[in-house]
């Protein structure tokens, strides 16, 4: 698919894996839409990429009829063709604390209300606008979700991360199966440990701990090499229904 002209929504896009993907795909002749819940960062990084370029739409990822604004405002700046998911939460809790105590649940209903139900509202919304699109080059458009390495490797204090992230790797084959006939394919990556707002908070003894884990190259993972990989599979037609993991040969140990 080329990427020029086209339309791409991007989720999480205020900053972090979702911000460095919109730039890549700017720079490549794209229209972006930026969905986050942050929205004096998204606006702010909205007007850095450039008016016409960029538009920000502050949106619940969870939430059916904000999701549809979004895609709406995607569609009124040209044709949607392309939608990529990184809006997500981290938020580590064990089954049961030392004392006993059970996992919230409340806390794990959240993590997998956004993480994957948020996922699949975004996908649902953006194929059912794309399906409407007339195929160019054999295709309507491309769907690209981010999973986590947590889906293979999860580690303690990660049940509902690992859980919700391993429910966007299983739906990428039957999705990509219940869309093909709308010429739409589905993608899944799933990160390593990249230098996001997740981990900029950390103490530097730590960010450096977690690089030097990571078997080669040892360093985190620059979110640029997230978004030249979402790129790459927009204009790859071949690819459809896998997850890539990208994480420099990464296994997560225990903790």
């Amino acid at each position: 698919m080329k990427i020029a002209g086209n339309v791409a929504l991007i989720t999480g896009g205020a900053s972090g894996l979702g911000a460095a993907t919109a730039r890549v795909l700017v720079e490549s002749g794209a229209k972006v839409v930026l969905v986050d819940t942050n929205e004096e960062a998204g606006q702010s990084f909205a007007a850095e990429l450039g008016e016409g370029r960029a538009r920000f739409v502050k949106t619940d990822v969870s939430s059916a009829t904000e999701v549809e604004a979004a895609v709406k405002a995607a569609g009124e700046m040209g044709p949607l063709r392309i939608a990529v998911n990184c809006a997500g939460v981290g938020w580590a809790a064990r089954t049961l604390k030392r004392d006993g105590t059970p996992h919230d649940f409340d806390l794990f209903r959240k993590i997998i209300e956004i993480n994957l139900f948020g996922t699949f509202n975004v996908l649902r919304l953006a194929a059912s606008a794309m399906s409407a699109l007339e195929p160019v080059d054999g295709e309507r458009g491309v769907i690209v979700n981010t999973a986590s390495v947590a889906a293979f490797d999860g580690q303690i204090g990660q049940a509902a991360y690992s859980a919700s992230k391993g429910g966007v790797v299983g739906m990428t084959l039957p999705v990509a199966r219940d869309l093909a006939k709308s010429l739409i394919r589905v993608m899944t990556i799933a990160p390593g440990t990249f230098d996001t707002p997740m981990l900029q908070g950390l103490p530097e003894e730590v960010r450096t701990a977690l690089a030097a884990g990571i078997p080669n190259p040892s360093r985190l993972g620059d979110p640029a090499e997230y978004g030249a990989l979402v790129k790459h599979i927009a204009e790859n037609a071949y690819l459809n229904g896998e997850v890539i993991r990208i994480d420099g040969a990464l296994r997560m140990p225990p903790k």
